[in-house]
C-alpha cells in the first residue's frame, strides 16, 4: 500500500528478552499496568440468540474495535493498554469479548471459531450506530487477526474503515501443526486449558472428553460445533491466507518472522492485495514486541499508535 510509513524505531529487544520465546511468554507476565478506564459495559444481542459482551469508552475521534485473541477475552493486558493508549488520544474505543469469553461467561450455547466473522460484523454495526460518521478502525490480536482478514477478503458485507490485524495464523493448518511441536507444546496447552474452562461455562454444558492438543479439540469439538464436515475442512475455509488478495479495505499486517507457530513467513508467502502493508519484524514472537528503544519496552503498543495515525491519514471514501 502506498502512503504508509513503518515506524521510526524498530523492535530491538532487551538481552532478557532474546528470541521467539522469551519475547512471548516475557511479554505476557511483564509488568505493565493500564489505568482503569470509564466502560459502559453493553450486552449485543445476536441473532441467533447468543449474545456477546462489550465494552465502550466514548470519543470523539476514530472508533477502534478491539478484538482479543485465543482463549482471551477483552481483560487482556495488550488489549487493555491499547484501549487505554486509544482512549488517551481522543478516540472512542469498543473492546469486544467473543461468544463466551470473560463477561460474556455462561451466555452463549455456540462458542466462537476462526471463522466467526458475523460476530465482528456484529460489532462493526453497533460501532457505526453508536458513532455515526465516525471512522471506523477494526483491530484483531491473533485468531481474531484472521477472522478479521478473513472479514476482510472473503465474507464482505459490513466493513470496517480501516483495519489492524496483528500475528495473523493465515495459515490454520500449518499453525496447529507447529504448536504439537517442542517448546509450542507449552502454548498449545494454555490455549486448551483456557478453550476448555469457556466451553465447560456454558448453559447446559456436559463434561468433555479429554483433548490434549488444539487440534484434538477441534477436531472432536470446533469443527462439529462450527458445521465443518472435519477439522482439514474448518483449517482450509477458514485460512486467510488464501483471501489476502481480495481485500480493498486499507488494511496493516503486523507479524514477526520468529513468532513461533504463526510467522511472519505465512504471510509473505500470500498473494496481497495493494490495499495490504505488511510489515514483518525480524523478531518480535507471538505478539511480544518487546523493545529496548521504546518506554516499558513495549514496542506493539508504539507501532499501533503510528499505524492508527497512518491510517487515519489516509483519504476517506464511503463505506
Amino acid at each position: 500500500m502506498t502512503g504508509l510509513a513503518r515506524p521510526a524505531l524498530a523492535c530491538e529487544p532487551p538481552f532478557w528478552a532474546r528470541g521467539a520465546h522469551l519475547q512471548t511468554i516475557a511479554a505476557n507476565y511483564l509488568p505493565s499496568p493500564a489505568p482503569e478506564l470509564p466502560w459502559e459495559r453493553i450486552r449485543l444481542e445476536l441473532g441467533d440468540g447468543d449474545a456477546l459482551a462489550l465494552r465502550v469508552l466514548d470519543g470523539s475521534g476514530a472508533v477502534v474495535h478491539l478484538f482479543h485473541g485465543l482463549g482471551g477475552s477483552a481483560d487482556g493486558h495488550y488489549l487493555q493498554r491499547a484501549a487505554a493508549r486509544f482512549h488517551a488520544s481522543g478516540h472512542a474505543v469498543l473492546a469486544v469479548n467473543h461468544r463466551g469469553a470473560g463477561e460474556g461467561a455462561g451466555w452463549c450455547r455456540r462458542s466462537y471459531n476462526s471463522g466467526s466473522t458475523q460476530d465482528l460484523s456484529a460489532a462493526l454495526r453497533f460501532g457505526r450506530a453508536r458513532f455515526p460518521g465516525a471512522l471506523q478502525v477494526a483491530v484483531g490480536f491473533s485468531i481474531s487477526a484472521n477472522m478479521l482478514l478473513l472479514l476482510l477478503g472473503r465474507d464482505g458485507g459490513l466493513l470496517p474503515d480501516r483495519a489492524i490485524a496483528v500475528n495473523p495464523p493465515v495459515d490454520l493448518e500449518a499453525c496447529s501443526r507447529r504448536l504439537v511441536k517442542g517448546f509450542n507444546r507449552l502454548y498449545d496447552q494454555y490455549f486448551v486449558r483456557r478453550l476448555r474452562r469457556e466451553l465447560q461455562s456454558r448453559p447446559g454444558a456436559r463434561p468433555l472428553a479429554p483433548t490434549r492438543t488444539l487440534r484434538v479439540l477441534d477436531a472432536v469439538h470446533t469443527a462439529p460445533e462450527g458445521g465443518f464436515a472435519s477439522r482439514d475442512a474448518y483449517y482450509a475455509q477458514c485460512s486467510s491466507g488464501p483471501h489476502l488478495a481480495r481485500i480493498q479495505v486499507p488494511t496493516v499486517i503486523l507479524t514477526s518472522l520468529d513468532d513461533p507457530f504463526a510467522p511472519g513467513g505465512d504471510v509473505l508467502g500470500c498473494a496481497l492485495a495493494p490495499a495490504v502493508h505488511v510489515h514483518a519484524e525480524a523478531t518480535g514472537g507471538h505478539m511480544g514486541y518487546l523493545s529496548r528503544n521504546v518506554p516499558g519496552y513495549r514496542w506493539l503498543d508504539y507501532a499501533l499508535d503510528h499505524y492508527l495515525r497512518e491510517l487515519e491519514s489516509l483519504p476517506r471514501r464511503e463505506p
